[in-house]
């Protein structure tokens, strides 16, 4: 029975944010982004959602306090520039993440913008102070200091046309500015927005220029000219635009090139892709199919970014909670989803027949629904307010129940083609409803608590195709007068367990009915949980400890402590065997019930593990906390087993040879092998059997093994001279290899630490001793000294 229990689990893979915010470009080849993630910058792999590179990631910002405030990718994708909160600029190389160059921006505050030219030769940048430098970085030189900007710089870019040699900005005074690059001089200045400006884009001729601001209009100019060819109302805050290709198909409409018009997609405050033509002010497009939610206030941000890949065809949208959506242009189709950060993990359930899915419950009131294998991520909208549970249903895997914040609980169904439909509905809490349980023989029924004390059991919907169904609970009880943290279905479906702020822990019938109060842990409990195989109930606390309970007497069986803080989630493992818990400690251990021991304690987390989810046949365990890391570990415990099984066969049979070699007399075999399967007193009675046949024997022995195992063998000298038995064996060690150090052939480090151990003498014989072994007459003073009654006459 012991051989079932688990040993260790090891870390397989950890999921991290790579987007927190801020900048975001896409390389020309399509397959990689750059993201801003808090002091660095993420390089991605599309594909794998792997981050393959970091750059900013220096040793010499060992406190991580020079954060980066914006950066740009040159146009060729070779270099990277960054502006930091040092007031530093940094250039560096993408392919290797190799810092270039560095130097002062020259700027009263923060930079806000940067934009390279088009030959990739020159560097813009705009400050907090209305400013804009112009960099030579060939000769790392300012060549211009342009001026007139008021506020904050929010748009930089030069003309892409070399010829023209324009740069325009736009600052806090809504105003767009051009300058000459060349000579730094005024050029013209386009007034015609009322509010922030947030995006420039010149049409391919270079003779037209788009502006969008946060004032709900696109306007067309006409370069030279001051005056606005066209205002069209898009009659929404427009963040980002990017200008469509010369020719372009999309859902209902196909552009060819001698077909006229400028064509624009914008994206803002209410999360949908628009695709107009400017010059007719006339609306071609609007998405329908959007993952993105709207802004919850009226001016607010949903779309930070849109960036379009000519090569692949497809456009990509950053969205405000830092997520990363492709489209393919064409049929305006989602191709992949990419969450750059999720903010604190609160829950995850494994889902689907197989478990290979995920859904996990983030500080959103979108779920995220995740392939194990590819990571690749859907978002599942429905609820209104951040999702704070889930749970699924061991008879049904495809069926899971979320709850949130929004006072409501929803049940959900997973289809063939891995599509999630809401088909079940209940709104009947009037608190945040922080946990949901299953029904563990059925899927007729689920339980849940809330901040507003009650417990309560809902009915599941039989039709699983009809949405969106309206749910009632079966049975209420005003259960705890605090806070309920946690609930829980017994296997049989009999007992339900209730936890509380209030410190107790409650045990309910089907029709909740009071069956007992279980009373000892000192603060509130957080997770509770019946054992599979046994009539006992655990449950975890904010006191750092864990508790197991009989059911039958409501008497505590077991305490496990441990946890530096409180245990915020636990499960059986091992038939009922074994607990793993986490905790806010960012720790996860696992526990032996009938030792009260704690076997295996990880630290993968950098704060509290909210949730922890174990698979079926428990060889899988997911994590997830506050620092918005998700934490696959995988059962080793077999393989471990195995490889300390095939350990100990190797060293009985390491054993067994060297028995053989000294009983057959292969005495420089039996040293190498005694010296690599480190056995000092093997080694010393292999050293004494050589020296029966004299001292030279010993010397032409000692000339067979290489260097590394001199140093063992020395190491092991250093013992046996601590025992007058053994020391002349030492003494004759040391003595013959003593020439072998003193030229330089042996390398051997800390010699003078090696001699200190083997001398427990004071000090100053050691300091005097350790000046003798810098001396050629080494030889004759390591054999005199090494003899304890030598130390008087040294001295």
């Amino acid at each position: 029975m012991a051989s079932s229990l688990k040993e260790v689990y090891e870390k397989t893979a950890a999921y991290e944010a790579f987007y927190t915010g801020g900048d975001v470009q896409w390389t020309t080849d399509g397959g990689n982004f750059l993201c801003q993630c808090d002091d660095v910058i993420k390089i991605i792999d599309v594909n794998t959602v792997c981050n393959t590179l970091t750059i900013g990631d220096t040793t010499e910002d060992k406190d991580g306090t020079d954060q980066i405030y914006t950066f740009k990718m040159s146009h060729d994708n070779k270099t990277v520039i960054t502006a930091h909160k040092s007031g530093l600029i940094k250039l560096w190389d993408k392919e290797t993440g190799k810092q270039q160059k560095v130097w002062r921006s020259g700027h009263k505050g923060a930079v806000a913008k940067l934009a390279f030219d088009s030959s990739d030769a020159n560097v813009a940048s705009g400050g907090t102070d209305g400013n804009i430098r112009l960099w030579d970085i060939t000769h790392n030189t300012c060549t211009s200091s342009l001026k007139g900007a008021v506020g904050v710089f929010t748009v930089l870019k030069y003309h892409p046309d070399s010829t023209k040699r324009l740069i325009f900005g736009a600052a806090d005074d809504t105003k767009i500015r051009s300058w000459d690059s060349n000579t730094g001089k005024d050029n013209l200045i386009y007034n015609g927005h009322f509010s922030k400006v947030t995006s420039l884009q010149f049409t391919p001729d270079g003779e037209y220029m788009i502006s969008s601001g946060r004032d709900r209009v696109l306007i067309l100019w006409k370069l030279g000219e001051s005056k606005s060819l066209r205002v069209v109302p898009v009659y929404e805050s427009i963040e980002t635009t990017i200008l469509m290709p010369p020719s372009f198909k999309i859902p209902n409409f196909k552009k060819k090139l001698e077909t006229e018009g400028i064509y624009v997609a914008c994206a803002g405050e209410k999360g949908v892709v628009k695709i107009w033509n400017v010059q007719m002010s006339r609306l071609m497009y609007e998405q329908s199919n959007s993952l993105v939610s709207p802004a919850s206030e009226e001016g607010g941000l949903a779309v930070t970014h849109l960036l379009y890949n000519e090569a692949r065809n497809m456009f990509s949208i950053a969205t405000a909670d830092h997520n990363i959506i492709i489209h393919d242009l064409e049929t305006f189709t989602c191709v992949k989803q990419m969450i750059g950060f999720t903010d604190e993990i609160l829950d995850i359930i494994f889902v689907g027949k197989d478990e290979t899915h995920i859904v996990v419950a983030t500080n959103s009131r979108d779920l995220k629904f995740y392939e194990l294998n590819s990571m690749n991520c859907k978002l599942i909208k429905g609820h209104t307010d951040i999702v704070l549970a889930l749970a699924n249903f061991p008879t049904k895997p495809n069926v899971f129940v979320s709850s949130g914040k929004d006072n409501s609980v929803r049940v959900w169904f997973q289809d063939e083609e891995n599509e999630i439909k809401c088909f079940g509905i209940g709104s009947r809490h009037t608190g945040s409803v922080g946990s949901v349980f299953t029904s563990q023989t059925s899927d007729s029924f689920f339980a849940s608590v809330s901040q507003d004390n009650c417990l309560k059991v809902w009915t599941v919907p039989k039709e699983l195709d009809i949405a969106d169904q309206k749910i009632k609970s079966s049975h209420t009880e005003l259960a705890h007068n605090m806070d309920i943290n946690c609930v829980a279905v017994s296997p049989n479906d009999k007992i339900i367990a209730t936890g509380s702020q209030d410190k107790t822990a409650k045990l309910w019938t089907e029709d909740l009915s009071l069956l007992g109060i279980l009373k000892g842990h000192r603060r509130g409990i957080w997770c509770v949980r019946f054992s599979y195989v046994d009539q006992v109930v655990l449950t975890s606390s904010a006191d750092c400890t864990i508790k197991l309970w009989s059911i039958a007497d409501l008497s505590c069986l077991k305490t496990f402590e441990g946890h530096e803080s409180s245990v915020l989630k636990i499960e059986f493992l091992s038939k009922g065997q074994q607990i793993v818990s986490s905790g806010a400690d960012g720790l996860l251990k696992l526990w032996d019930i009938k030792t009260s021991e704690c076997r295996m304690s990880l630290d993968n987390h950098d704060g509290k593990v909210w949730s922890l989810a174990v698979n079926k046949n428990e060889s899988l365990i997911i994590t997830g906390g506050s620092d918005s890391k998700l934490v696959t570990l995988k059962d080793v415990s077999m393989e471990r087993r195995a490889t300390l099984a095939k350990e100990r066969e190797n060293l009985i049979l390491q054993e067994q040879e060297l028995m053989n070699l000294l009983h057959d007399k292969k005495l420089v075999k039996a040293l190498k092998l005694a010296l690599r399967m480190e056995r000092p007193l093997h080694v010393l009675k292999i050293v004494n059997e050589v020296l029966k046949f004299g001292q030279n024997k010993l010397s032409e022995t000692l000339k067979e093994i290489n260097n590394t195992q001199k140093e063992t063998l020395l190491r092991f000298a250093t013992e046996w001279n601590t025992n007058n038995k053994n020391c002349h064996a030492a003494q004759l060690v040391f003595y013959i290899l003593a020439p072998e150090i003193i030229s330089g052939s042996l390398q051997v480090s800390s010699l003078a630490s090696l001699v200190e151990s083997s001398l427990p003498y004071t000090e100053r014989h050691f300091e005097r001793l350790t000046n003798l072994l810098q001396d050629l007459n080494f030889i004759s003073y390591t054999v005199n000294c090494m003899q304890p009654h030598a130390v008087k006459n040294v001295e």
